[in-house]
Order: C-alpha cells, then structure tokens, then sequence
C-alpha cells in the first residue's frame, strides 16, 4: 500500500469532498489495505466517537477484522463499563494494559512518563503480540493542533504501516455518521466531553479546540498520550516521510 504523499493538499480535500465521499473513500482505503494486509490489519480502538467509527467502517468490510484496545487504571468507570460492552459484543478486540508499578500522582508530576507507561508500552506490546503490519486508527487532521500533519497512509515506525481512514472528517461528521448508523458510544459525551482520556487529565471545556479538555495545565495541553508520535515496534525506529 503507497504511503500519501506529503505534497497532497489535505485542506483542499477536508473542504471539497462532502460526507458520502469521505465515508467512501474511508470503506476504499479500508478495504485496499484488508486485501493487502489481511489478518494483520488491526484497528486501535480508544473507544471515543472517532474510534468507534471507525470500527463501524472496518465491520463493513469485513467481520474478520481485529481490534485492541488499551486501557489504564485511571479510566473514567463510565469508559471502562462502555470498554466491556463493546468486548462483550466483539469478542475479537484484545484488552492491553499496564500493570507497572508506578506513583498515584505520577501523573501529575511527570504526564509524559505516566503516558509512555500506562498508554505506549501496552501498544507495543499489541503490536507485538498481535502481529500488526498496519494498524487503524482514527486521527483526524481537522482535531486539534498536534494532528495537522499526518497523512490517511503512512510508515512514520520501520515495518507498519498507519492508516488513518477518517482523516478528513469533521468532528460533525464524525456525529453524523454515528447518528445514521445508530452507533453506540460513550456516554461521556452526553455530559459534555468532546476528547476522552484518563479522569485526571481530561475535563470539559468551551475551548474551541476539540482536545483543549486534554492535560489541562500541563506542557501536554491539548497535544498527544506518544502513542501516534514514539516508536512502536521493538526493533524499528520513527521514519520521516518524504
């Protein structure tokens, strides 16, 4: 599968392509890498609305696809009850997490390394174990500053692939989509928030950002858990695409 060219005019396509092409240009590239990848194409599932619509798209393609999902010990109960219904109903997405031993307050003293240890190294390790070659996810270009400039194929990590199918959705369309196919998410949302993560670093706000809820205070505001931005396989290292 060609990795997106960097040269491509993302704002061009998040403006001119209205909802139905964007969901059939998510199903296309979707569907190219399954018939490339096949079993070793995996989603990572958060269980936010962007996540869940995903997998929704990946289940039209195919039932077979696989899925993980990595939880820490400071998830809100609300997203740990959604996490174990969504398994229950989907036998095939894998629970990863970490059972390191680390301080209570970690992170609020050190939010990066609390990050790599409760959120990037389980990842690797579904990687790992799972034997992923192209992983799914679902960054959108248009979600906050950190996520301007990834690509819908990319090789940022030696040996796997990214595909990020929704990348020029718009957060309305992301509803919009879940609303016409009735799917379920988590009701944290009902109550306001529009990024979920960890109950401790993740509020409700009015900021017009989308993830300006995320690690408020910190130098992480609004940025990124290293799960999309460190190396994820054990012997690879981050690429730079040309």
């Amino acid at each position: 599968m060609q990795t997106s060219s960097t040269s491509e005019n993302l704002a061009a396509l998040v403006e001119g392509l209205n909802f139905s092409q964007k969901v059939d240009r998510s199903l296309a590239l979707i569907r190219e890498a399954y018939e490339e990848y096949g079993d070793g194409l995996v989603v990572a599932n958060s269980l936010g609305k962007d996540s869940v619509a995903v997998w929704h798209l990946v289940k039209r393609v195919s039932p077979d696809i696989r899925g993980f999902i990595v939880t820490t010990r400071f998830k809100p109960a609300e997203t740990v009850v959604f996490m174990n219904q969504e398994v229950a109903r989907y036998p095939e997405l894998r629970v990863f997490r970490s059972s390191a031993a680390i301080p209570d307050d970690l992170y609020a003293s050190e939010p990066d390394r609390c990050c790599e240890v409760l959120k990037v190294e389980p990842t690797r390790q579904a990687i790992e174990e799972m034997k992923v070659d192209c992983w799914v996810t679902g960054l959108r270009c248009t979600e906050g500053r950190t996520r301007t400039d990834y690509r819908e194929v990319e090789q940022r990590d030696k040996g796997l692939i990214k595909l990020n199918p929704i990348l020029l959705w718009y957060e309305r369309e992301v509803w919009q989509y879940l609303a016409l196919n009735g799917v379920s998410v988590n009701p944290l949302y009902g109550v306001g928030y529009r990024s979920l993560g960890c109950a401790p670093c993740t509020r409700i706000t009015s900021d017009q950002n989308e993830r300006a809820g995320r690690w408020v205070g910190t130098s992480k505001c609004g940025g990124e858990c290293g799960i999309h931005t460190r190396s994820l396989k054990a012997n690879g290292g981050v690429l730079v695409n040309s």
